[in-house]
């Protein structure tokens, strides 16, 4: 006739909560109608008791298992919970039987069908109450734990989270400098071979740099925005080595909202330029082309340039940093849902291939 435990102040239930109600009430039900066929008064009176030594047990537990506030450490707040259910059910018996038999002339106890009724009503309570008690409180102390385990995981989650975070911050920052750096180093070629060119490509560095620079710190963009800084990239490049470079760009008009890491196809241009065009004296023609299938985005730049064989090492390692970097830029930012792939061309040149989930844009 009891119900569900408590922990510490801090986390225990309320004292008159519904599910404690509940148990009290279902329990008493069971039991006043196995009790029935042998009780000689009405049902409701029989219900009424019940309910009542069970709201005095759960007054006590509830007390319990927020008094006294410190207890030694070899004695626990469910213990006396415990003791207390069991202990209270003869006092409480007696109280409910003087309540409920306070109008008749003979006192409850020396009348033998109510002293008989008192033994069981009280035998119940000492026996099956503390029993019912410590499932509640099994049940109880297993939900909390269930609830700290899911809290460990969430602040597990929090943490993996944070480190991802972290992880693309500083990728994000290789990037940005490095991809700065390269463009400032071509400009100072100009400079220093007394190109004509170099004010008017100056001048288009610092106005592509105005519409780049705000967007460096994002972790994320459209392909358009991203086709918008490639094409400025491009023409800043054509603009330096204007019989040495062309260029040409493909995109699906559906794949323009698709949201894609930042400076992920300028990488790719960047080092196409860097790494295939600008070593060879023929210089040559850069491709990008973007295209939707089955819910994905697939994206490649190729160039005609040196391609591979022009490093001794003859690899992907031979074209810097930028590709490594942006392989674990994108298995960051989609969780090992993207790829990316290099391959080498016929006579010579090299096509970067990357594809990745095509998740559109909500603005």
């Amino acid at each position: 006739m009891i119900t569900k435990a408590s922990f510490p102040a801090s986390d225990s239930p309320t004292l008159f909560g519904w599910p404690r109600v509940r148990v009290v009430l279902i329990a008493s039900l069971i039991i006043s109608l196995l009790w029935m066929p042998i009780f000689q008064s009405s049902w409701g009176l029989l219900m009424l008791r019940l309910v009542s030594v069970g709201a005095i047990q759960l007054t006590a537990f509830g007390i319990l298992a927020r008094w006294p506030s410190r207890l030694p450490t070899w004695l626990a707040h469910w213990v006396l919970q415990l003791i207390a259910v069991a202990l209270i059910a003869p006092l409480a018996a007696a109280l409910v039987y003087t309540l409920t038999t306070w109008a008749d002339p003979q006192p409850w106890y020396q009348n033998n069908l109510r002293l008989t009724g008192f033994g069981i009503l009280t035998g119940v309570g000492v026996l099956i109450s503390p029993w019912i008690a410590m499932s509640a409180l099994y049940r109880q102390i297993s939900g909390q734990a269930q609830r700290q385990r899911l809290s460990f995981e969430l602040e597990r989650s929090e943490f993996a989270r944070d480190a991802l975070d972290s992880r693309l911050r500083l990728l994000q920052a290789q990037v940005e400098p490095h991809f700065l750096f390269n463009t400032l180093a071509n400009v100072r070629e100009l400079v220093d071979s007394g190109s004509p060119q170099a004010s008017s490509v100056l001048n288009s560095l610092i106005a592509y740099l105005r519409a780049a620079v705000p967007r460096l710190n994002e972790a994320g963009t459209t392909l358009a925005q991203e086709l918008e800084l490639v094409r400025a990239y491009l023409e800043l490049m054509h603009m330096r080595m204007p019989d040495r470079l062309q260029f040409s760009i493909d995109v699906e008009d559906a794949a323009l909202s698709i949201n894609c890491p930042t400076m992920s196809l300028l990488t790719l241009v960047e080092n196409a330029v860097r790494h295939g065009i600008d070593p060879s004296e023929e210089g040559g023609h850069i491709q990008v082309q973007v295209r939707l299938q089955q819910g994905r985005c697939y994206a490649a730049v190729s160039d005609t340039g040196v391609g591979l064989a022009y490093s001794s090492a003859g690899s992907e390692a031979s074209l810097g940093t930028g590709l490594a970097t942006l392989r674990e830029r994108l298995q960051l930012v989609y969780a090992g849902d993207a790829q990316l792939t290099l391959t080498e061309l016929s006579p010579h040149g090299v096509k970067v291939e990357f594809n990745f989930p095509a998740n559109r844009s909500q603005a």
